[in-house]
């Protein structure tokens, strides 16, 4: 059984989480917020119940990784809108897997949203704000110090067989999986897979429909945002 920490005082806050230490110093509380917000904070505004839908997709698929072997910071899902997480040192290096074209890759190779890809593209990206988290590369990070060969070698490894994982996983859903992003962090257990994986950081099309299940209703103005997080929560909890 997890044991039984109480929240304490807020130490980071982000466009749509806020994390709070607790009374053990290796734990963290990361509280998802209904907040949402898209290029780079230019356009805000809320989703009802996105924090409890997110947090419960996010809890579910990091416990389903945990059973797969992958290493991540989830313990455990004390409230509907709270995450208990192993404290890490982010890296500060955003981890783009794109299977799809679309979003930015469509605007830069000039190809319509929707175009197949022979192979999964992997792209990383600075994390930081004020600059709008731009595109990197390998030797980037390693000029820049931004994480060890050895490290970057271990996220590009797992990043691949995470996706491998999560593309079937969502086919089973009838979702495909276009494109999302990875964080990691560093702890006394060595590299962990951080943040979230939910429809705030993925693109999802509905396989019979098209539709879109993700942020870009907010970012495109399609509606029916509460409606989308909903489902796609329901959905995503229905595999165990």
């Amino acid at each position: 059984m997890t044991e039984t920490v109480t929240r304490g005082e807020q130490v980071h806050e982000g466009k749509a989480k806020i994390l709070y230490a607790t009374s053990n110093p290796d734990l963290l509380i990361q509280y998802f917020t209904d907040n949402a917000s898209a290029f780079n904070g230019l356009k805000k505004g809320t989703i009802g119940n996105k924090g409890a839908c997110n947090n419960a997709i996010s809890s579910h698929i990091f416990a389903l990784l945990e059973k797969e072997g992958f290493r991540t910071h989830f313990v455990d899902r004390p409230s509907e809108t709270e995450m208990l997480v192993k404290k890490v040192e982010i890296i500060p290096v955003e981890v783009v897997l794109r299977n799809v074209v679309a979003g930015s890759l469509s605007k830069r190779m000039g190809l319509d949203e929707g175009a197949p890809i022979k192979q999964t593209v992997l792209e990383y990206y600075y994390k930081d704000d004020d600059l709008g988290d731009p595109m990197i590369n390998r030797s980037h990070i390693s000029a820049f110090d931004l994480a060890s060969v050895e490290n970057m070698d271990i996220i590009e490894e797992q990043a691949y067989r995470i996706n491998d994982w999560l593309v079937s996983f969502f086919d089973r859903l009838g979702i495909t999986l276009v494109d999302y992003k990875l964080e990691f962090g560093i702890s006394p257990e060595g590299v962990l897979l951080a943040d979230e994986i939910s429809p705030d950081g993925c693109r999802l099309w509905d396989k019979k429909t098209g539709e879109k299940m993700d942020k870009d209703r907010f970012r495109r103005d399609l509606g029916r945002l509460e409606e989308v997080y909903t489902e796609m929560r329901d959905r995503i909890l229905s595999i165990s």
